[in-house]
């Protein structure tokens, strides 16, 4: 079992910025971090939840949803078992809940829910107008 906890959500102004921070931890099998690709997702108010960012095992390819391109950058660092989410220029439609996934043996750009095994708990990012 991969425990996931997603952290540094909160309330910030349209234009400011956020760091999201998922750590994992727990082991299946002796797999590790590294062995899953791992994926940010969101779920605004009254929306489906919708695919955000999605990093490659090794952390080298990433992968973006158009209404977050060059606004947010997501990156990985296997030795702390953590991926993080910054986000930048934030608007008040990037205002929801965002998950942290992992899918094993993925390459990071699934936009599907169904590849991803272990969730986090979600942490609420509000975006003030």
């Amino acid at each position: 079992q991969v425990q996931l906890v997603e952290s540094g959500g909160g309330l910030v102004q349209a234009g400011g910025s956020l760091r999201l921070s998922c750590a994992a931890s727990g082991r299946t099998s002796g797999r590790t971090f590294s062995d899953y690709a791992m994926g940010w997702f969101r779920q605004a108010p009254g929306k489906e939840r919708e695919f955000a960012a999605g990093i490659s095992r090794s952390g080298g390819p990433t992968y973006y949803a158009d209404s977050v391109k060059g606004r947010f950058t997501i990156s990985r660092d296997n030795a702390k078992n953590t991926v993080y989410l910054q986000m930048n220029s934030l608007k008040p439609e990037d205002t929801a809940v965002y998950y942290c996934a992992a899918h094993l043996w993925g390459d990071g750009s699934s936009k599907s829910e169904a590849v991803y095994r272990y969730w986090g708990q979600g942490t609420q990012v509000t975006v003030s107008s």
